[in-house]
């Protein structure tokens, strides 16, 4: 059993608002201005400058949800606090943007339909966070760290945006779309039916509708995929889905345009390989019992960065996807270690 967590975070945990900005303009209504958590180690002290680590939260999370309380858990300043205590992390300053949109999570790239979360996240967070806190600003200092979703948008910063950052973390991150989305789009069409094969008016009755159940939120995370891969500016939320209502049939141009933001199909860019040789360090994992296939992914993505000799780390688990925040344990000692 877990042990839990009593004792409250040591250092500083303040929050602040990023200023409305165009960037954000979205199809989903959402705020474009953004609350964001930081946490400042008691270790840190006056006039030094310390590495910056940006957490991005998975799908249906918010970098706010990792500051909240939970049975037999930890808070990551928590978490924090104790790996300093036993000496296994140095001094940095942590991040928890809050990314949520109305579709159910975030992927972290440029979208008209959710907003241009990518640019975003290097453009307006990194110069608000340097302009209030200690920390080194430069690349080499700032790293990203996310779980499935938010592992997918810290190796889309890699990949695509490499020069602003240092090192990342990637834990069970979305790759090979085919394996981890492609079994979704029957399901996700037979819940459609309760909506004449209407994805306006499906998001509208969910809307409506005081909880989300489990299957529901399924079929959300596929709307938010598709406003994310391949939004379409004039259907309602930008969702349109790349397989044919009626048949299944998948569009083979629309599912193109999904596949160009698979990881396994960005590594094959010189430019993306340019990017990921230029950082520090590169980290990723996966859980061996992964319910979204997400291991196979894993494997290829790390079996292809060794035939190109590209520097990373990758390590397997014995766990599925869910309940897995221990193995930050891990990760953020690694990423400290190497932006300091």
């Amino acid at each position: 059993m877990p042990v839990h967590a009593f004792s409250q975070p040591k250092g500083r945990l303040e929050f602040f608002q990023t200023q409305a900005h165009d960037l954000l303009e979205n199809l989903l209504g959402d705020p474009t201005a953004r609350t964001v958590g930081v946490y400042v180690p008691e270790a840190c002290h006056p006039g030094e400058r310390y590495p910056l680590l940006i957490d991005l939260a998975g799908f249906t999370g918010s970098g706010l949800s990792h500051l909240a309380w939970k049975g037999f858990g930890e808070t990551i300043p928590q978490r924090v606090d104790r790996l300093m205590a036993e000496g296994q992390l140095a001094p940095a300053v942590y991040v928890f943007p809050d990314c949520f949109t109305s579709l159910g999570g975030n992927q972290y790239v440029d979208s008209i339909a959710m907003g241009q979360w990518a640019r975003w996240l290097h453009e307006i967070l990194v110069p608000a966070i340097e302009a209030r806190y200690p920390v080194i600003a430069e690349p080499g200092g700032r790293g990203l760290f996310g779980k499935s979703s938010g592992g997918f948008g810290a190796l889309h910063q890699a990949l695509h945006h490499g020069e602003h950052w240092g090192a990342v973390v990637c834990h069970s991150g979305d790759m090979d779309f085919e394996l981890c989305y492609g079994r979704e789009f029957p399901e996700v069409l037979l819940a459609l039916t309760q909506s004449g094969l209407s994805v306006a008016g499906y998001i509208e009755r969910l809307h409506r509708r005081r909880r989300i159940a489990g299957g529901e939120m399924h079929v959300l995370m596929t709307f938010a995929m598709a406003a994310s891969y391949d939004p379409d500016p004039e259907a309602p939320f930008g969702v349109r889905l790349p397989v044919d209502l009626q048949t299944c049939a998948r569009d083979d141009a629309r599912w193109a345009a999904w596949q160009s933001f698979d990881p396994i199909v960005g590594l094959e860019r010189i430019a993306a390989q340019d990017n990921l040789r230029a950082l520090k360090g590169l980290f990723l994992d996966c859980g061996l019992r992964d319910q979204y296939h997400l291991l196979y992914g894993a494997r290829k993505f790390s079996a292809r960065c060794e035939a190109l000799n590209i520097d990373h780390e990758f390590e397997t688990f014995d766990d599925t996807h869910s309940g897995i925040d221990y193995r930050m344990d891990r990760s953020l000692p690694w990423l400290v270690e190497r932006l300091s």
